[in-house]
This record gives structure tokens, sequence and C-alpha cells, in this order.
């Protein structure tokens, strides 16, 4: 899963084809050409569907453990680790990609990007064992990890700025949403087209994308290299060893561990029938759908107390889980849902308004940090041994994720 905010460092904008600019990039102050801005419903359609494909590959593996187990006679928790080879692939992907697409341009590097998805994505398919298949999930993270910075930098710079929002908005909402959807998606249709087929059927979907997206995408805008490719790396290491930073990013490590851990857990773990589960991975739906709606109301509440009140709210859904054995387990994933799709864009304010300058390569880490958790979230469901223990254990990291938003607002305070 892949949430970067419209924010770009202010080297990455550069001007439309028909704004004179200067050797830095700047649109000339004699200017008064209009830019050309993409067309935003061809445009947002084709991103969006992109969007759930691309983020969606990291869990589309859940509900097909127990049938590629069966099919290589090995434990369905064994094979979690395909979810972790993906997710480190994808979060490598996000710090190598974010800079390289504002040196090559953004159209250049998807149509690079998504073509090599298509062909690991296939490749994943063909796997003989486990361990193939282990490294060909790691290279399709890193392949499908170039669309997320390249397309929310796309959107930011060529669409209309009165749509712009909306369509950050739409597409941030589809990479939540690719984690029910891919997930019930992959249960209706395993069984159908098996799960080498639901791989092959995914490539197919990039190949599609691909020309979608080349119909749609404006050519990339003139581009003036200043300094060398790493120069763009050298403020990782600062934002990494910031203390406020540090504990912002612990927090959402946390926040995407407990994600991918609940939805891993329902599927090893034998909670509920077949029927049950596709019901379970839908109720998150409605959730996804409606926080991003409140959240113009919910963010005049102070950015603090609000990351805070979402961790808090999802730890207590989680240990509600385990103390009542699954009882009212619709409405309270729901609940549960509800509070990382608000406590997500929270805690992306709180790392891009800690990070000063330094917002575009913060904001990278803080993807960096999703790959990280969603990566962790299956051995994590893995190594508790049951699904009412993992109910306890991710509700108190929750909570610890609480505690670290608050000292590092006290350490912002200090700072201060």
């Amino acid at each position: 899963m892949a949430l970067i905010s419209p924010r770009i460092p202010r080297s990455a904008h550069t001007p439309s084809h028909s704004e004179p600019a200067d050797r830095t990039g700047t649109p000339s102050a004699g200017s008064a050409a209009r830019p050309a801005f993409a067309p935003f419903g061809r445009t947002l359609a084709a991103f969006t569907l992109t969007a759930v494909l691309v983020s969606g590959q990291l869990y589309v593996v859940i509900p097909l453990l127990h049938d590629m187990a069966t099919g290589w006679g090995s434990s369905a928790g064994g094979l979690t680790w395909l979810v972790t080879a993906f997710g480190v692939g994808y979060g490598a992907g996000f710090l190598v990609f974010g800079p390289l697409s504002d040196r090559i341009g953004r159209r250049k590097l998807l149509m690079i990007g998504l073509p090599l998805a298509a062909v690991t994505t296939a490749l994943v398919a063909l796997s003989p064992s486990p361990e193939v298949a282990l490294a060909l999930r790691a290279l399709q993270g890193i392949a499908v990890a170039m669309f997320p910075p390249a397309g929310m930098a796309y959107l930011s710079e060529r669409l209309d700025p009165r749509r712009r929002v909306i369509a950050i908005a739409s597409v941030t909402g589809a990479f939540l949403a690719s984690a029910v959807l891919l997930q019930v998606a992959a249960q209706v249709l395993v069984e159908s087209v098996g799960w080498r087929g639901l791989f092959l059927l995914s490539a197919a979907g990039f190949v599609l994308a691909a020309l979608a997206l080349r119909a749609v995408m404006l050519p990339d805008l003139p581009r003036v290299a200043a300094g060398s490719l790493l120069s763009t790396y050298r403020a990782v290491p600062g934002l990494l060893f910031d203390r406020v930073l540090v504990l912002r990013y612990v927090a959402t490590i946390m926040l995407m561990v407990g994600f991918v851990a609940v939805y891993t857990g329902l599927q090893i773990y034998g909670v509920s029938s077949a029927a049950e589960l596709l019901t379970l991975r839908a109720s998150g739906l409605p959730s996804i759908v409606l926080v991003p709606l409140l959240m113009p109301w919910l963010a005049r509440i102070p950015l603090t107390i609000r990351a805070v009140a979402f961790l808090l709210v999802g730890a207590l859904a989680l240990a509600t889980v385990g103390l009542t054995g699954g009882a009212a387990l619709v409405l309270l994933l729901a609940v549960y849902v509800a509070a990382i799709t608000g406590g997500l864009p929270s805690m992306n304010e709180a790392i891009s308004t800690g990070a000063g300058q330094a917002k575009g390569t913060a904001l990278a880490l803080f993807s960096f940090a999703l790959a990280v958790g969603g990566s962790i979230g299956p051995q994590v469901a893995a190594a508790f041994g049951g699904f009412t223990p993992l109910m306890y254990g991710l509700a108190a990291g929750m909570a610890v994720a609480a505690l670290a938003v608050l000292a590092s607002a006290r350490a912002a305070r200090r700072r201060r």
C-alpha cells in the first residue's frame, strides 16, 4: 500500500510545455500562457483503477495461501513470506523511484514500470516452488513501486489545481480499498481460475493499465538536472534520526502491521467459513469510503489528538474482538478499518508537518514505513499461534503507537 502526499519538493515542480522557463525550470515572470492540464475524468479513472491493481498485489496472496500451500505441499503460515517479500521490494522501490521520477519524468518511468510489473507478475504465476515465488514476489514489488511516487506526482503537476484535491483523495482511497477489493476478488475467483490464473489476470491488468495511462498522460515536462542523482538522498539519514519523526514512523509501521496482520490472521487461523470471510473482508469497504468524506470535519480536531484518537479506537476494537471471541466481528472490523482509514492520513500529516523543508523525502520514508509494516504483518500474525492472542497483541501495539505519537508531540514542543 502507498499513501503519498500531494506535497512535492519545489525542485520537482517544472513548467508545462506552454510556459516559458528559465534555466532553473521556473516559469518566466512575463509568461501569460495557460498551462496545459490533463483531462480530468479519463485521468482519474485510469489512475484510480491502476492504484487498486498496484497496491492490491500486496494483499492478493492472503486468500490464496491455503491453495498455494496445497499445491506445493507446504504450510500456509510459511507462505506468508510471499506477502513479506513483496512488501520489502515495494518499500525499497519507493525510495529509489520517487527521486528517479523527478529526474527522468513521470510518464517515462511508468511506461517502463508497468510493463515490468506485468512480466514479473506473470512469472510469479509460473513459479515451480515457494523459493522461486519468493524471489519473484520481491521483484514484482520493486516493479510496481514505480507507480505510486510517479503517479501521485503527475496528478499534482498536471491536473487543474481546482480538481487536484479530489484526484489525490480518490487515488489515496483506492490504495486503501485495494486491501479489501483484491482479497474479495481473489477469494471469489480462485475456485474457477486457480491461484496461478489470478496472477495471470493481474499481469493482463498491468498491460491494460500501461495502455490506459499511455493514452491519457501528457508528455513529460522538460526537466533540468540539478546536481547528481545521489544528492537527492542526502536528507534521508537526518530524517531517520530525527527524534520527532522516528517516533511517528514507528507508529506508522505499527498501524500497518496491525492492518495486514488482522486479515492474515482471519485467513490462516480458520476463524470463519469461506462465505463468512468474504463478508468480513467486504465489511471494511464502507469505512474506507465514508471516513475520507468526513475528513474535512475531522481535520478541525488538533492533529495529535486526532491521530491518537484513531489509534486508540483501533486498539479498543481489536481488544473487544479478543474479549468477545469474535462476536459482532463484522461491526468491530468495520470500526477497526475506520480507525486505520483515519489514522493513516493523520500520520501522513504529522510527518509532513514535522519535516521542515524535506517534506518530499520525509513522505517517501512514510510510504517506506507503510511497506515495512505491511511486510512484517504476516509474520506477526503467524507468530502468535492463534487469533485471540493476536488480537490482544495488536491492540497493545496500537496503544504503544498512540504513546509514540504523544511522545513525538512532546518532543516537538521542546524543540520549539
